[in-house]
């Protein structure tokens, strides 16, 4: 059996919501339940002001810590900005 919620919320965050929500295919809806399981599920509520790295990123990165673990394609540091142009025009 289904049940209506009703809450208050701004117009243009539930504008916003509905948008981003729609860009991967769900409704608001769908984002409002699986938020409500994923709260019954763990009992916690977590607000993030910090924005997350793509897994793209978070495999760059990795990647970069590899070289530097390894010392590999690692440059500089350079005295100053002319030296580390020559080094760029050099590649």
């Amino acid at each position: 059996m289904q049940t209506v919620i009703h809450i208050k919320s701004d117009k243009e965050v539930k504008e916003n919501a509905q948008k981003a929500a729609k860009e991967l295919g769900l409704t608001l809806s769908d984002v409002i339940n699986a938020s409500l399981r994923n709260f019954i599920r763990t009992r916690e509520v977590i607000f993030s002001h910090t924005p997350r790295m793509t897994p793209k990123l978070e495999k760059i990165i990795a990647k970069v810590e590899e070289d530097i673990k390894h010392n590999r394609n690692i440059f500089g540091p350079f005295k100053n900005a002319k030296e580390a142009n020559k080094f760029l025009d050099s590649l």
